[in-house]
């Protein structure tokens, strides 16, 4: 059992189960019903999405530094109690049941969703 962390609207693995949207915003101009049918996701949960404002913070870093300053202010999103909850329960779940998470991001290593992998293997989840 893992969790795996996807690019959402990418076929599924084989093994791969409940697909999570951990983004801020539904996908642009797909029908609610083609959510999973289409690869996006199975259950949105924008809780694990960084805020609007980090988002447009993370669409214009451009550097190194801006990137870094993204990653930093979306972990300390994650500390407040909800997000912190969500990812131990995800990280308790990963041991029991497949799963995954995503974003729709071309680039994991430009994503929040690198940033979630790291927060999850903090949290001993078991990753693939």
């Amino acid at each position: 059992m893992i969790v795996r962390i996807v690019r959402l609207g990418t076929p599924r693995h084989a093994k791969e189960g409940t697909r999570i949207g951990t983004v801020r915003r539904p996908p642009r101009g797909v029908p609610k019903n083609r959510f999973a049918a289409d690869d996006w996701y199975d259950v949105w949960y924008p809780d694990l999405s960084p805020s609007q404002k980090l988002v447009e913070r993370a669409l214009k870093a451009d550097t190194t530094a801006d990137w870094s300053a993204f990653v930093r202010a979306f972990k300390a999103e994650m500390k407040e109690p909800g997000p912190s909850r969500s990812l131990d329960l995800l990280a308790a779940l990963s041991h029991e049941s497949d799963f995954s998470v995503g974003c729709y991001c071309e680039d994991e290593a430009r994503c929040h969703r690198s940033v979630l992998r790291e927060l999850l293997g903090e949290r001993k989840a078991k990753i693939g």
